[in-house]
């Protein structure tokens, strides 16, 4: 389970997805989270499958290595299925057993939402499959600077994001070296109920804290080694700069959130979700 977490992982390719600007990645895959949100019936989940599909071609990312990291979300996934299932009482009834209900919006609005999730999960992961850690950083960095006129330290929130991401893989391989060195010591974080299992992660915890905070450490003192100050008057040795393909890229990303939302409001298909 800890090798298929695979986000704030860099998918290095040679594709149009991973030459694209990092602001405009951040700013696409913004708007295609929202455009999930943006329509209610069938047909526009047939233009948002059909646009995924395409950016996934794109990216030369394999799809192995994308549904990989939906494994994790799982447990969320049926959770979250499971609620809109017996919660929702919309429709015909379909099964009714004890307090368990299942109606015909209540499927349906089931099946939707998690279709909506798989896409969120998949749409943020691509832009981190295509983006390294540190255009990331200069992309956020940039997206905000005009909130350097309110006195919000925009480097150093950019910078935190961008460690914390970094840190992801780092981290996870770390527990998964712990657990495994665990297990050879006759450590057993399988059997038992609920609450054993959890109390048998502790030998794994706190080995963990100590390696992260000690890394943390190694870190900060590398960077002030270095003279790092924060981003007041600090240059970049690659700036960032708009070519033709950007601007390509923003009005696809818009043409795509206009057709997701005209035809899934108005394309008339019976299949709805509310």
């Amino acid at each position: 389970m800890i090798r298929d977490i695979t986000i704030g992982q860099y998918y290095p390719a040679k594709s149009v997805l991973h030459r694209l600007d990092p602001r405009v990645k951040l700013v696409s895959t913004l708007l295609y989270l929202i455009s999930l949100f943006l329509f209610k019936s069938i047909s526009g989940y047939l233009v948002a499958t059909a646009f995924l599909v395409l950016i996934i071609r794109i990216s030369k990312v394999p799809f192995g290595h994308i549904v990989k990291g939906l494994k994790p979300i799982i447990m969320l996934l049926m959770i979250t299925v499971l609620f809109n299932l017996f919660l929702t009482r919309n429709g015909d009834v379909l099964f009714h057993a004890w307090i368990f209900t299942i109606t015909e919006g209540g499927l349906r609005t089931a099946v939707f939402m998690a279709i909506r999730l798989i896409y969120l999960i998949i749409g943020s992961s691509l832009m981190t499959f295509t983006t390294t850690p540190n255009e990331l950083t200069d992309g956020i960095e940039d997206l905000l600077y005009p909130l350097n006129k309110v006195h919000v330290p925009v480097h150093e929130v950019a910078m935190m994001m961008s460690i914390a991401l970094r840190f992801i893989p780092i981290l996870l391989e770390e527990t998964d070296k712990i657990m495994k060195a665990q297990i050879a010591r006759g450590a057993d974080l399988e059997s038992g109920n609920m609450i054993q299992r959890a109390k048998s992660m502790i030998p794994i915890l706190i080995p963990l804290f100590v390696s992260a905070f000690r890394r943390a450490n190694d870190l900060a003192m590398a960077m002030e080694a270095r003279c790092y100050r924060g981003g007041e008057g600090r240059t970049k040795m690659k700036p960032l700069h708009y070519r033709n393909r950007d601007y390509a890229a923003y009005v696809i990303v818009v043409v795509y959130v206009a057709a997701v939302v005209l035809i899934g409001r108005y394309v008339p298909l019976h299949i709805w979700i509310f």
